[in-house]
């Protein structure tokens, strides 16, 4: 059962090839795709503005507390199968996690040129079922 909501730009191919590969990996289903610029994602990040949503993918837990970028990563790789490693070394280093995350994010419209349209079409057509599919957190 998804207990973590995954908020994730839509218009960025990078971003939606990414959140596509997280859900596959996430064999237990404890991540909820979550669209940032849905009525959700507002809801789900009441405290940011827009310009700070679509900075960074979010994670929200099911007490509802809200980690962003490199500070998120740690507990998102937790959630996945075999992720407890990858997850302790980038918790071990957090300002270098934060630090490589922002540089990503920040050249995400670059990297996502060069990633083959087709994949990023698929991405886009599997994530964007299974957030229509996932029922909304109360």
């Amino acid at each position: 059962m998804a207990d973590h909501a995954l908020l994730y730009d839509a218009d960025c191919g990078f971003c939606m090839l990414t959140v596509d590969i997280l859900l596959r990996w996430d064999r237990h289903s404890r991540l909820r795709p979550v669209p940032i610029q849905g009525p959700e994602g507002v809801r789900l990040l009441p405290d940011l503005s827009e310009p700070e949503r679509l900075a960074s993918f979010h994670l929200v837990g099911p007490d509802r507390a809200v980690r962003s970028g490199g500070a998120a990563l740690p507990l998102l790789l937790r959630l996945l199968p075999a992720g407890g490693p990858a997850a302790a070394l980038l918790g071990a280093s957090p300002r270098a996690t934060d630090r490589g995350y922002h540089w990503i994010a920040d050249h995400r419209t670059q990297l996502s040129r060069t990633i083959p349209q087709r994949l990023k079409t698929g991405a886009q057509e599997r994530v964007s079922r299974l957030a229509a599919a996932a029922p909304a957190a109360g």
